[in-house]
This record gives C-alpha cells, sequence and structure tokens, in this order.
C-alpha cells in the first residue's frame, strides 16, 4: 500500500507516536529514541523518511582510503529504498569523540534526496546545515571530525535505544524521533487527523475563556470517548 509521506509530515512526531498507541501493534515505551537524539534545528518541520543505515567510527583512523570514501557507495543505495532516505548512524565510539556529520556529508544527502539525519554521535558544521534546511537529529555537536569514516553500510544500528533496520520508516522533529511501523504507516497517516481533531475538543473549550470543572470534564470526556472510538475502529481495520 503506497504510504503518503507528504500527510505524515503535515503532523508532530508526538501526535504520531500518539495516534501508533491506538493500533496496539507495540509496547507504549518502545519504538522512539531517547532523550539522546535531539533535533538540531527544532525550528525545522517534521521529517519523514525510509531509514538508510549505517555505522560510524571517528576515534581511529580508516585504513584505506579518504574520510568521504564510502559516500558514493552510501548514495547510490538511496535507490534501492522505498522513498526519501532518512540517514541514521550509529556511532560506534562511546562517548563520542568527533562529529559524524558537517556540512560536506549533509549537502551531498541533500543533493541526493536524503529527507534529514539522525546519528547517535555527534554533529558540527550547525550554522551551514540549517543555512541548508536540512533536518539532523543528534546528541550533541563536537568542532572536529577526528577520523571520522564509515565503517559499515545498510546493516541493522542501534540509536537512542532503538534498533533500526535499513528501509524502516522513520518521523522526526523537534520533539524527538520515533519509528513507524510500516504495516500501519497507511493508517496512521489517515488517522493522525481525526487525533488532533478529538483533542480540538478539549483545546478548544481550554481557549474559550472562564472554564469550569463541570464542562471541563464533559469536554474532556468527548475528546476521550472520540480517542477510543477511533482506536477501536483502526484496530479493526489493522486485523483485516
Amino acid at each position: 500500500m503506497l504510504i503518503d509521506l507528504a500527510l505524515l509530515a503535515q503532523f508532530d512526531t508526538p501526535t504520531i507516536c500518539n495516534t501508533i498507541e491506538l493500533f496496539e501493534v507495540r509496547p507504549r515505551n518502545e519504538g522512539y529514541m531517547d532523550a539522546r537524539i535531539r533535533a538540531c534545528f527544532p525550528e525545522m518541520p517534521p521529517a519523514v523518511g525510509y531509514a538508510s543505515t549505517a555505522t560510524m567510527r571517528c576515534a581511529f583512523p580508516r585504513r584505506e582510503g579518504d574520510v568521504y570514501g564510502s559516500l558514493d557507495e552510501q548514495v547510490a543505495l538511496f535507490s534501492t529504498l522505498p522513498g526519501p532516505p532518512m540517514v541514521v548512524f550509529q556511532d560506534l565510539d562511546d562517548p563520542a569523540v568527533a562529529a559524524t556529520f558537517g556540512e560536506v556529508m549533509c549537502s551531498t544527502y541533500r543533493a541526493f534526496g536524503a529527507a534529514g539525519i539522525v546519528t547517535s554521535g555527534a554533529a558540527r558544521d550547525l550554522d551551514q546545515v540549517r543555512r541548508l534546511g536540512f533536518p539532523a537529529f543528534s546528541n550533541g555537536a563536537i568542532c572536529s571530525h577526528g577520523y571520522s569514516h564509515i565503517v559499515d553500510l545498510h546493516g541493522a544500528v542501534r540509536v537512542g535505544g532503538v534498533t533500526i533496520h535499513p528501509g524502516d520508516l522513520i518521523h522526526a522533529d523537534a520533539n524527538g524521533v520515533t519509528t513507524i511501523p510500516l504495516e500501519i504507516a497507511s493508517e496512521v497517516a489517515q488517522a493522525a487527523g481525526e487525533f488532533v481533531a478529538a483533542e480540538s475538543g478539549v483545546l478548544d473549550y481550554l481557549k474559550s475563556g472562564n472554564p469550569d470543572a463541570a464542562a471541563f470534564r464533559e469536554a474532556r470526556q468527548g475528546m476521550l470517548s472520540a480517542i477510543a472510538a477511533l482506536g477501536k475502529r483502526v484496530r479493526g481495520k489493522s486485523g483485516e
């Protein structure tokens, strides 16, 4: 089934997480990255793409080739994905000793259609990457790239407490990074708008001025009932 990435990108990542919960396909404390992974540019809109995974090391020199020697192979693999790539790096150095990406790498990824980059390591060239308009997520910033080089491409990686496989669907914004199970991704895109509409009943009431406890309880119960009905419906669809 075709997944509407543009529709998914209209919603923030917490709304996507809330909507995924309705399907009950995974525990509520799984599938999203922990607080070590933060948006480098919180002002940018949500980014959605398919994981193009790699491992990176910065502490030791690459045995042969230059620091960017695997970039051509990496971007060539973008075409194997079903849509725009989201580059996902696992930094094998712990703790991080240098930046895993900067302006040259992000310019390359952007030119080849990537939606953004997520790394368990550090970033650099933040002003330049911001000017590119390229969403990036990292565990901080370090000014040098050290001996940074790609070790492996398109294998399973572990980033922010989550195992990511090539082709996994990623949604990320100022609030963090989550995966979207592919088997429900199309339904999540459709249901997220209904989830937002259900929450708006309470939010609109609270903006109306002079709220009272009884009316608030009624508005909140209406929201919960709408969300429960939505959950029942999408679970029925996902089981078909």
